[in-house]
């Protein structure tokens, strides 16, 4: 992994919300000594010193590495993420990332994803902040080729299931606030690139099916409604484009059919998928 817990508390310590800035020396970010593995992505304006009560806008980014081509594969719970994944997982030079739920269901012992589904006003903030770290893991670990696939981002998880929970009032305010600030802290200072957004566009009704059918113990309660609101959210992100920032263009490909088909639609937009110019 790139960047552990405990050096983003550190970076915390060091942001330009902090009371000390990130100084800029030789290319490198420093806090007080220069980092020999991170610098920063915005260079200090003239003058600038380590010792200096200015700030700069920069983001955090990997020394010595090109970094790949990243692909989010974004939609509904069962949607057919896993099924476009396991597709392009056999093509040469493409690094698959599934999403981490073993460790959403096994903290030490402890299972957050499905205490969350009993009780989301009791156990959301609990688990949407290990998601958060997850998936910051996830988007930040060490690159294996070069084209990265992701299931979902740290994007989706705020965007989505997080602002779903405070919508529908099982989230807390205050626990919101939180998140919403470790997110925004996240974002700002550290560089998350996404360079495609794959939208499986998948009717909810389509999705409880295939929920019913796969029968995953954590599953078992979701109700249409939970499938509807997720639907919604992430059509109004990615589709209508009125509620977040979208991070990267999108290819929206319809995931209503079964697996024959879709194995083709995938087929079909291999190249234009795998052709994704990095932002």
């Amino acid at each position: 992994m790139w960047i552990t817990l405990k050096s983003i508390y550190a970076l915390r310590r060091c942001s330009t919300r902090a009371y000390t800035c990130f100084g800029v020396r030789s290319n490198s970010l420093v806090c007080g000594k220069t980092h020999p593995k991170w610098h920063s992505a915005v260079s200090a304006p003239a003058g600038f010193h380590s010792n200096s009560a200015q700030c700069v806008s920069r983001k955090l980014v990997r020394n010595g590495e090109e970094r790949p081509t990243v692909i989010c594969i974004e939609g509904n719970i069962a949607s057919g993420k896993t099924t476009c994944l396991e597709y392009f997982s056999k093509t040469n030079n493409i690094e698959v990332l599934t999403e981490p739920v073993a460790k959403w269901r096994n903290v030490r012992g402890h299972n957050p994803l499905g205490l969350m589904y009993q009780d989301p006003t009791r156990w959301g903030i609990t688990l949407q902040t290990y998601v958060q770290l997850t998936m910051l893991d996830r988007h930040l670990s060490q690159i294996c080729g070069p084209v990265r696939m992701m299931e979902r981002s740290i994007f989706s998880a705020k965007y989505i299931f997080v602002e779903n929970l405070y919508k529908s009032g099982k989230m807390p305010e205050v626990d919101f606030a939180v998140l919403s600030e470790w997110f925004e802290w996240i974002t700002q200072n550290i560089a998350l690139p996404v360079d495609l957004i794959v939208y499986l566009q998948t009717k909810p009704e389509t999705c409880y099916e295939r929920l019913r059918e796969r029968c995953r113990e954590e599953e078992k309660v979701i109700p249409m409604e939970y499938l509807e609101s997720i639907h919604q959210l992430y059509e109004d992100w990615l589709i209508k484009q009125t509620s977040f920032k979208v991070p990267a263009p999108v290819l929206v490909i319809s995931a209503d059919d079964d697996l024959e088909k879709m194995l083709h639609q995938y087929e079909e937009n291999k190249e234009r998928i795998l052709s994704a110019q990095r932002t």
